[in-house]
């Protein structure tokens, strides 16, 4: 890394100022109600998450201030871990630490994958398959690989950098599986899903053989020691955290049922959920089972695939309930269970017009805490891609969530 004086300056008073806001009171006390809630306490609040990755070029860059490549890499990684504090007033913890982890890499049947940009966030990727009988033969063995060396690069750098103000550690980390995704990456849903329907044996079987590499690689990372739990405020997808009492925290050679993992299966939104139980779950579960607590879903509806599949993994302990899915069913199902009722409200709401609708936002969540009493409610909006450049229409909206919460949620 080559980072000049003058930004070293700036990045150091961004580290003092992280770790200043990681040890306030505040924040004490906002930890305390996360492992509540993850520990499915009794008196736990609702826990209320915005993620930022996707609209931060409406908050970030008037904020920066270093002029070097590297320099603005760690800087926008500092404003991101103070953001959700400072400027949303939502329950995203500022750590107390840099935290570094290496890199899991992971091939699916050894095909790097093509992808073509439009100049927004729309994209296509390039298929290796159009008839799954036919070209099946294009599949290789899966590749997989972990990144000690640049792990144990950026310790040293950030470390040298400001670590006399602002630790840094390697810390634990959640497993992240979708298979399906994985598919779609190298073959068109479309021509996917007819090889669903004409030849599911052979799709079972290909499934079946990216799951068992999956397998392979997880467990080749417990052979060798490289596993390290998360069960505290390291990231979890979809916009939430790891805390749990039921697994350590930070454990170096860890075994695969220590870890939180992580699955989806958005691909088959459009597959009967009879389809998904006969092709897709039993091989997903397969995976769920090697794990010690589970998350599921991100964008796909869980409703019709909570009965014959979900409802049978143990371990779930998270799950999505998007904008697409039944809010109210899911909440008959969960209700009274130790699993994490995790609400995606919809993005329209906040990155829709430069104003919010407030009072489409107030009915919008309402709706949400009447399906959801009597269940674990945390709440992550996520798929936000612009504010009109208003931070302040975001810590509103999360004022709103609370107000309505507090008023509909008993």
């Amino acid at each position: 890394m080559i980072i000049s004086n003058r930004d070293q300056e700036i990045l150091r008073a961004l580290a003092a100022q992280q770790m200043e806001l990681a040890h306030s009171r505040e924040m004490d006390q906002l930890r305390k109600q996360w492992r509540a809630h993850g520990d499915f306490a009794a008196a736990s609040r609702p826990m209320v998450r915005i993620e930022l990755w996707t609209f931060e070029q409406d908050v970030l860059p008037e904020r920066m201030r270093c002029q070097g490549e590297d320099a603005r890499a760690v800087e926008r990684r500092l404003l991101t871990n103070m953001a959700g504090h400072t400027l949303f007033g939502d329950d995203t913890l500022v750590p107390a630490h840099w935290g570094v982890t290496p890199r899991l890499r992971f091939v699916p049947f050894g095909l790097a994958v093509k992808r073509q940009e439009t100049g927004g966030v729309g994209h296509h990727f390039v298929p290796y398959l159009s008839d799954l009988a036919k070209d099946i033969g294009v599949l290789g063995e899966s590749r997989f690989s972990v990144d000690e060396e640049g792990a144990a690069r950026e310790m040293e750098e950030m470390d040298a950098l400001f670590g006399d103000l602002l630790p840094v550690k390697r810390t634990g980390y959640s497993l992240t599986c979708c298979p399906m995704q994985d598919l779609v990456h190298i073959m068109n849903m479309d021509d996917l899903y007819v090889a669903m329907m004409d030849e599911p044996e052979l799709f079972s079987q290909v499934l079946g053989r990216l799951v068992d590499d999956y397998i392979a690689f997880f467990r080749e990372l417990e052979a060798k020691g490289l596993l390290r739990t998360a069960a505290a405020d390291q990231h979890l997808c979809q916009g939430s955290y790891c805390f749990t009492d039921e697994l350590p925290d930070e454990k170096e050679g860890a075994a695969l049922g220590e870890m939180w993992l992580y699955m989806d299966s958005q691909e088959t939104s459009g597959v009967s959920p009879a389809m998904f139980e006969e092709l897709v779950f039993p091989a997903y579960k397969k995976l769920m089972d090697l794990a010690g607590r589970v998350s599921y879903g991100c964008c796909e509806s869980v409703s019709g695939i909570w009965d014959g599949c979900l409802s049978k993994v143990a371990n779930l302990k998270k799950v999505s309930v998007s904008p697409w899915c039944d809010e109210e069913k899911i909440g008959q199902r969960l209700r009274g269970r130790d699993i994490v009722y995790l609400r995606k409200p919809s993005p329209n709401l906040l990155g829709v017009g430069a104003e919010l609708d407030e009072d489409a936002v107030r009915a919008h969540i309402a709706a949400t805490a009447r399906a959801a009493r009597g269940c674990r409610l945390e709440i992550a909006q996520r798929d936000v891609y612009q504010i009109h450049g208003t931070p302040a229409k975001v810590a509103r909206y999360v004022q709103l969530i609370r107000e309505t919460l507090e008023k509909e949620f008993r």
